[in-house]
């Protein structure tokens, strides 16, 4: 996963997401936005840590996007798949080894 800084997101096209916070237990509470481009709305497609725990302060404000709720993410030009389940948000490429989690089956191990 990618976390995107907002100087380098079009925010003016970011939401406030009517649901939209939830807890991860290392980085605190997310918040989800909505992007939306004329009529199409792509519901909590991206989430942001506006006040994330001390050991990820890096990540304030900055953007993550679910690659499954948007047309196409790419890094370095090569298009990512989105990890199965969505619950990880993951940006899988050719550089990045499984297992992954997610799909039915996996949650416990």
């Amino acid at each position: 996963m990618f976390y995107v800084p907002p100087q380098d997101v079009r925010t003016e096209l970011l939401f406030p997401a009517v649901a939209g916070r939830t807890w991860c237990e290392w980085k605190g509470a997310a918040r989800y936005w909505d992007v939306v481009v004329g009529d199409d709305v792509r519901t909590r497609a991206a989430w942001t840590y506006p006040r994330p725990e001390p050991a990820y302060a890096a990540l304030a404000d900055s953007f993550a996007f679910y690659p499954s709720r948007v047309d196409r993410c790419t890094v370095a030009g090569e298009v990512v798949t989105a990890q199965e389940g969505d619950f990880y948000g993951g940006w899988i490429t050719s550089e990045v080894r499984g297992p992954f989690k997610g799909a039915p089956g996996t949650e416990l191990w």
